[in-house]
């Protein structure tokens, strides 16, 4: 099969939603305000392991790096795609994983899956995904304080909400204590009016950045400085409106 032939049946095989021009989008604030932003983050190599760069990948790599493009409507692929992108099957798994479970909201709303997924990252001293999805959460509505408090790794800081002090103190647990997980665990964040969808939800949030984590710092990922770049720890930036409030003092 030629590669033309190839990318055209990997392609049709993934989800996707379209634009009237028949174009395959997910629009995603995150990435268009990274395609707005007068500054580019710099391009990521890894450390430590060779990864799929786009000008080398082929096959169906290169037909699931042309869907990441065109659906997600980001120019260039993520570091952490290119790690995957050694096993070609896990590349797609994970797209469509990420797809589904990260970039949606679900029974748990983006906003709290950031949360989630920075602070595990944090805890997990991965800068990649640490920097990444602290800016995912400002851009999908937390804070600066927040933010600041889940990096810093307080919990039971005034600007998380007690609902959300609960449910990051569980998924602090799924990452670093999940053999003492009971069911009290659970009652507790009910109490706490969380579901249990949306708990269950928060363990394989929580899990699978775990294993991002673990992925990103053994290849060697650095921090691609979002965060900075988009202006998203103040929401200032020249040229841009990012609409990221802080909490009022």
């Amino acid at each position: 099969m030629d590669s033309s032939a190839l990318a055209v049946r990997v392609l049709s095989s993934l989800p996707r939603g379209l634009n009237s021009e028949g174009e395959t989008v997910m629009a995603l604030p995150e990435y268009e305000r990274i395609a707005q932003s007068v500054r580019k983050p710099a391009p990521i190599t890894s450390a430590n392991i060779e990864t799929t760069e786009e000008s080398a990948a082929t096959g169906e790599v290169a037909a699931l790096y042309e869907y990441f493009r065109t659906h997600f409507g980001r120019p260039d692929v993520p570091g952490i795609l290119k790690c995957f992108a050694t096993h070609p099957p896990l590349l797609r798994h994970m797209m469509e994983l990420s797809e589904g479970l990260i970039f949606a909201d679900g029974y748990l709303s983006r906003k709290h899956k950031e949360m989630i997924a920075t602070l595990v990252s944090s805890e997990n001293q991965c800068p990649y995904c640490t920097d990444s999805h602290g800016y995912f959460l400002r851009v999908h509505g937390g804070c600066a304080d927040a933010l600041d408090a889940i990096v810093a790794e307080n919990l039971d800081s005034s600007s998380l909400t007690a609902g959300e002090q609960a449910l990051l103190s569980f998924a602090r647990k799924v990452n670093l204590d999940s053999h003492n997980i009971n069911r009290k665990d659970v009652d507790l964040l009910m109490q706490r009016e969380w579901s249990e969808p949306q708990v269950a939800e928060a363990v394989h949030v929580a899990a699978l950045f775990s294993t991002f984590n673990r992925v990103a710092n053994a290849f060697g990922l650095a921090s691609q400085g979002l965060l900075s770049v988009c202006g998203a720890h103040t929401g200032e930036e020249q040229g841009v409106d990012l609409n990221l409030e802080r909490t009022p003092q």
